[in-house]
């Protein structure tokens, strides 16, 4: 296939008839010889990028990714396509690496994945000498951060690839990183003089939510069952246990959940990810081990029920969502019990004070995400350094915009209070005192006497709870990690209790603001729901006969163009997007049997 142009692999191969942003300049950049890095989101085409310059270029393309689980589906999709196509893991016999690496030195195969720490193995680094080699590309590059998402030691020992290899073209791909982590990445893997192709963050399908915890559970029941009914879809949990009672409270509730995190036995993850990529309407409840290169394309919504760390890992993962660019919702439920959480966690990692003060200005920059009262994409594409010159229309904030009030004399009130109690108490003893309660707890310590004990009784405790979460937010007050959770003033906090500043705050709504948010997830006309199951039902059949997830044989954006343009023969149905010589072979057929009995029914 070396004689082929990028476009005439592109068509041909993958089926689709044009590049998208920067994909043409990034893969002329390889062909040429030179390295790589890029910055694409999730479902922009990242994987094109060096697919397409491994087929042009003579010998293998060798991707480094983390993802051992997966590799056998990428390779599968491949496969399907007609691309030669093998990976190197701990997953194999010693008779399948032994195959692998002589197709790898035979020159039969397109593309080879490989773990990092299997590349870093002698024995690979040898075999790679004695083979050709196209290029080597270092997919979620993120990993060789420690200011990253997901930082992965085995990332960190990838230049060696820039210096054994000097000649042989790199690319490194990610999804996320902020100007912190791009410098890393740039750095640890020597990557210079290497081109720079940042695409635009934005994914406008996404819709965006941000709501307040009030009853948690009930808040994702009511949107699973009212906008996200059969869909496939990802629920993030800060623990393993929060992970497995929600998955079998959803269960109970009559919703297909499956459990995911490091805890489980290896063989139970495998299987669950298994399921939830080859079956329909599954959701996936999971720590954030889950989700990094899962190709679902069909994923229509992520949930969180708890504050993510940073707004690169918030990114990250609500990227999972609507991979195919068809409507997706984001949907983020927290409270200040998550800060509390966050906090002490960080206060008791490992490392050192550079590297924790680093996280807690990520973990305010995520906050402050929550608590603007503006756009949320704007801000979001901000952190990135990207740009939207008018507000989405397609975020919490832009379709239902937040009441706000003036909160001046409150925050003066809940300030003092925090003095008063001598600032080693949390967010609800504190209220407790606002609100003059006469908790047993509270007249032990005497803070009955205090001079701000039941001076707040004109507000709710839900609404001194939103006060305090924003005054956090805000950085008007801290979160002590090493205490529990007690709320201490700042020098943010002076020109406020001095009277010289005012403040406005969100005013939270008493429902969850669904409703006006809400749009349907599936718009298939009425009329054209009898093909779409059946389309559906044949990708099902020949999915099932491959051993592979149905989006491997076509995404649902290709169903529906064959929905809309009701294609008859092999070259009305090639002209689709999706649909490439492999495909058209093989699956052509099937699916213009479908459209043939619909169109031609009586």
């Amino acid at each position: 296939m070396t004689n082929s142009t990028p476009l005439a692999v592109l068509e041909h191969v993958f089926g689709y008839h044009q590049f998208r942003g920067n994909q043409a300049a990034v893969i002329d950049t390889l062909v040429a010889g030179d390295d790589a890095l890029v910055l694409m989101p999730t479902g922009g085409g990242k994987s094109l990028c060096y697919q397409i310059p491994s087929l042009v270029r003579e010998g293998t393309g060798v991707i480094i990714s983390p993802l051992i689980a997966l590799m056998q589906d990428q390779v599968s999709a491949l496969e399907e396509l007609g691309v030669r196509a093998g990976y190197l893991n701990s997953t194999l016999s010693s008779q399948q690496v032994w195959q692998t690496e002589l197709a790898l030195q035979r020159g039969e195969l397109d593309l080879l994945y490989v773990a990092p720490e299997r590349l870093l193995q002698e024995r690979t680094l040898d075999l790679l000498h004695n083979s050709r080699i196209a290029l080597f590309a270092i997919d979620e590059a993120h990993c060789v951060a420690q200011w990253g998402h997901d930082f992965r030691a085995d990332y960190l020992r990838l230049d060696i690839l820039h210096r054994v290899f000097p000649q042989v073209p790199r690319i490194a791909l990610t999804a996320t990183a902020d100007v912190r982590t791009r410098a890393e990445i740039i750095e640890r893997l020597g990557l210079a003089e290497a081109r720079q192709f940042i695409s635009g963050f934005d994914r406008p399908n996404i819709q965006y939510r941000i709501q307040q915890k009030n009853n948690p559970r009930q808040q994702l029941l009511r949107f699973l069952r009212e906008e996200q009914k059969d869909n496939a879809g990802i629920v993030y949990c800060l623990s393993r246990n929060k992970v497995e009672q929600t998955a079998a409270w959803l269960c109970g509730e009559g919703i297909e959940a499956l459990p995911y995190h490091a805890g489980l036995p290896a063989e139970t993850r495998a299987a669950n990810q298994h399921r939830f990529l080859r079956e329909e309407g599954l959701v996936m409840v999971a720590t954030i081990a889950f989700g990094m290169g899962i190709d679902k394309p069909d994923v229509r919504f992520v949930a969180h029920l708890d504050l993510p760390k940073s707004i690169e890992a918030y990114y990250q993962e609500t990227g999972r969502a609507g991979r195919d660019g068809q409507a997706a919702t984001a949907l983020l439920l927290y409270g200040l019990e998550d800060v509390v959480k966050l906090r002490q966690m960080m206060g008791n990692s490992e490392g050192n004070e550079q590297f924790k003060r680093h996280e807690q200005q990520r973990l305010q920059a995520m906050l402050g995400l929550c608590e603007i009262t503006t756009c949320r994409r704007q801000t979001l594409l901000r952190y990135f350094g990207d740009n939207l010159d008018e507000p989405c229309g397609n975020c919490d904030c832009c379709l239902t915009p937040p009441e706000t009030w003036d909160a001046t004399e409150a925050v003066r009130m809940a300030l003092s209070c925090v003095y008063r109690t001598n600032q080693r108490f949390g967010a609800n003893h504190v209220i407790d005192v606002l609100r003059g309660s006469e908790n047993e707890r509270l007249m032990s310590l005497g803070h009955n006497h205090v001079s701000t004990y039941g001076i707040g009784k004109h507000l709710s405790a839900d609404e001194w709870r939103s006060v305090f979460r924003q005054l956090v937010a805000r950085g008007y007050l801290d979160v002590d990690p090493d205490g529990y959770g007690s709320l201490q003033l700042n020098d943010g906090c002076r020109a406020m209790l001095r009277g010289e500043e005012t403040i406005r705050m969100r005013r939270e709504s008493r429902t969850t603001g669904q409703q006006q948010s809400r749009r349907p997830a599936v718009d298939i006309a009425p009329e054209d729901l009898g093909l779409w199951h059946a389309l559906r039902a044949c990708r099902k059949t020949l999915a099932e006969a491959q051993g592979v997830p149905p989006y491997v044989i076509f995404h649902d954006a290709t169903l529906r163009e064959m929905l809309e343009h009701r294609p008859l023969n092999e070259r009305e149905l090639l002209a689709l997007t999706g649909v490439g010589d492999s495909k058209l072979e093989r699956f052509g057929e099937a699916f213009l049997e479908v459209i043939r009995n619909y169109e031609y029914a009586d």
